[in-house]
């Protein structure tokens, strides 16, 4: 069993506005140490630290993933959560797909 799945994929988006659903550990860590989209700052740093820590079993793996989120929403790279507009669009009467 893989223990290092997240609760939540964290979907980014990766060159022109295409999604990337990341759902491990393993996947972050990949991609921050592959990805040129990552500014190599000290929230990287930050984030990349807490994907080692994580892999080590020092922390949670939901903690690191935190912050792998906040490094992506700090850069912008954060894709919108389309399930949750959908449904508050649905709420409020504004089905963006109706018969869904």
């Amino acid at each position: 069993m893989r223990t290092d799945l997240f609760a939540r994929p964290v979907t980014i988006l990766t060159g022109p506005g295409f999604p990337r659903a990341v759902r491990s550990l393993t996947e972050a860590y990949q991609l921050l140490i592959d990805d040129p989209g990552f500014t190599r700052d000290a929230g990287y740093t930050f984030a990349l630290k807490a994907c080692q820590a994580a892999l080590a079993g020092e922390i949670e793996v939901e903690t690191a993933r935190g912050l792998f989120v906040a490094l992506a929403e700090k850069h912008d790279l954060l894709a919108p959560d389309l399930k949750a507009f959908t449904a508050f669009q649905r709420r409020r009467g504004n089905d963006p797909h109706p018969g869904d």
